[in-house]
């Protein structure tokens, strides 16, 4: 075989087909197909020797292929929403005829709430006195002075109507489950634990404030954490260990959804009670209803607290499960911990465990205070999204406030002229493709977990901060650190073609952060994090600074 050169052409010119005539038609060779690929990658020929020609036209619908930016698939999604109270309202002849006899009683059980209420702050501001080495256990008299306490407690529950408390399994002894966890449906978990156990308990910083609860969470030796802070998350978890690891403290209970639920479902654990890894009892607590559903949910609490106190009887069932125990012959990770705990509690109340997490509590805050008609459509279980995509969930917040700007319609979708409106965008093709990069199903609207997935898949991508890195340093064409309008304009042109001067105006002003004229490098950088998907405006501006 003779030796060939990458320059070689791969068939020689005397096999190529030629013209021919009648006399040598019969030495002509058998045709070839030749495909001529033009520079710009769009127009495609074939031909052969028969002159045959196709013309394929093959448009490349991705705007963020510069970026290494594939097509995303969307996260697997469930329509249970784990948050909604189903009985927000009073509703029926017989729930309101309750409520008119029960106003008597309601009177008796809010005054005895008053005392038992008052007494506690008592005893509990007077076990507290004078103690001020908080990081010690506490001595063992003022512990015992907490009891009226925990029997104030006791008789709150009672004047919420719990008069009694079903309770299935036992606590197992602190030495073998220093951490116990539980699923949360209501504030009346937290009473009914500190009556039963009297633990140290993760709280808010922001619980510290709050009349009464403060004072009595300070003298159940509170962990406090910032759940958006790093530093104070690992402080929280180091403070778990050492407090787990000392049987001079009570044990230590933990929440770890974060957050309340209605009970038809379990969220995703956080991971602050399975760090240390020490053996873990979970505990479940369900509250039985036909008529009035006790969860939290999207009921105020004054509401909540009236219903409460409206009833003949709330019923409450407490369950201690067994002890579970990280495994001893192989180092067992948090998160394998959680995923057994989590197994375990969903299967005793017989519900699923869903990637929901407390920051789609935020988001679900945030379509409530826009007055949307269903804020549930606006569950992305963000647990899901925050693992594949690395998103905060403050982050997710701002791009929620972004959609709600776009007027979604009743089934939280919005359509391609709201979504170019609030981007400042004019129609035409590279428009329409941004919104198809998002619109994955195709059907000309788009969700709140598209768009949401869609801008982190952008915002995550390894070469993003790069490309605005370069994309203002073309635009910033003199070196001068900042960007004029018309040098803006120009470089939109590159992939805009005419543009008007509003609407160079409009793009202008929404990179302009703080409106000062002139657009530095934290306002252009700023605005594309918070519009990932305005990088595709600047592709060819990118391209030249890496191939001029």
């Amino acid at each position: 075989m003779s030796d060939h050169s990458i320059f070689a052409p791969l068939l020689p010119s005397d096999h190529l087909p030629h013209k021919s005539n009648g006399d040598d038609q019969e030495h002509a060779p058998e045709p070839h197909v030749i495909l001529t690929v033009e520079d710009d990658g769009v127009q495609h020929q074939l031909s052969n020797g028969d002159h045959l020609g196709t013309h394929i036209s093959e448009v490349d619908d991705n705007p963020y292929a510069f970026l290494g930016a594939n097509r995303f698939d969307m996260p697997g999604s469930t329509t249970v929403d784990p948050f909604r109270n189903n009985t927000p309202r009073v509703e029926g002849v017989y729930e309101w005829l309750k409520i008119v006899v029960c106003l008597p009683i309601t009177l008796v059980r809010l005054v005895l709430f008053g005392l038992a209420l008052m007494i506690g702050y008592v005893a509990t501001r007077t076990a507290l006195l004078g103690w001020k080495d908080r990081s010690s256990p506490m001595p063992k008299w003022r512990s015992r002075l907490m009891w009226v306490t925990r029997m104030s407690a006791r008789t709150i529950l009672f004047s919420f109507g719990y008069q009694w408390i079903r309770r299935k399994g036992k606590p197992a002894p602190r030495e073998i489950a220093p951490i116990v966890v539980s699923n949360h449906v209501s504030y009346i978990d937290p009473i009914f634990f500190f009556y039963e156990l009297f633990p140290t308990i993760v709280a808010s910083e922001s619980h510290d404030s709050m009349p009464f609860v403060g004072t009595i969470i300070r003298a159940m030796q509170v962990i406090y954490v910032n759940r958006f802070s790093p530093t104070s998350r690992k402080h929280a978890i180091n403070e778990i260990k050492r407090k787990a690891s000392c049987d001079q403290f009570p044990r230590v209970l933990l929440f770890p959804e974060g957050t309340t639920t209605n009970g038809r479902s379990i969220i995703s654990f956080q991971l602050g009670a399975f760090i240390p890894g020490y053996p873990i009892q979970p505990v479940i607590v369900r509250y039985p209803h036909v008529h009035f559903d006790q969860s939290w949910g999207n009921v105020s609490l004054a509401m909540l607290m009236f219903r409460m106190f409206t009833q003949f009887h709330n019923f409450m069932e407490v369950e201690y499960l067994p002890v579970i125990t990280p495994h001893e012959n192989r180092k067992e990770s948090a998160v394998r911990l959680s995923q057994r705990t989590g197994h375990a509690v969903a299967s005793a109340l017989n519900v699923v465990q869903t990637s929901h997490s407390y920051g789609d509590v935020l988001l679900l805050a945030k379509a409530l205070e826009a007055n949307q008609e269903n804020p549930s459509l606006y569950l992305v279980e963000m647990a899901g999204v925050e693992a594949e995509f690395h998103l905060s969930s403050l982050e997710a917040v701002d791009f929620l406030d972004v959609f709600l700007s776009m007027n979604p319609d009743s089934r939280g979708q919005v359509e391609i002229h709201h979504f170019l409106k609030v981007l400042r965008l004019k129609p035409s093709t590279l428009s329409e493709k941004i919104f198809g990069f998002i619109d994955v199903q195709k059907s000309g609207k788009i969700t709140f977990k598209q768009f949401l997935v869609g801008s982190a898949h952008i915002l995550k991508q390894p070469l993003f901060h790069q490309a605005c890195e370069s994309a203002f340093t073309a635009c910033d064409g003199d070196g001068k650190n900042y960007i004029m309008e018309k040098e803006f304009g120009d470089s939109l042109m590159l992939s805009i073609p005419g543009l008007s001067n509003n609407e160079i105006r409009g793009l202008f002003t929404l990179f302009d952060i703080d409106r000062d004229g002139k657009m530095s490098k934290d306002d252009f950088i700023g605005c594309l994090r918070r519009y990932p998907l305005l990088i595709a405006l600047f592709s060819p501006c990118v391209l030249q600074q890496i191939c001029p």
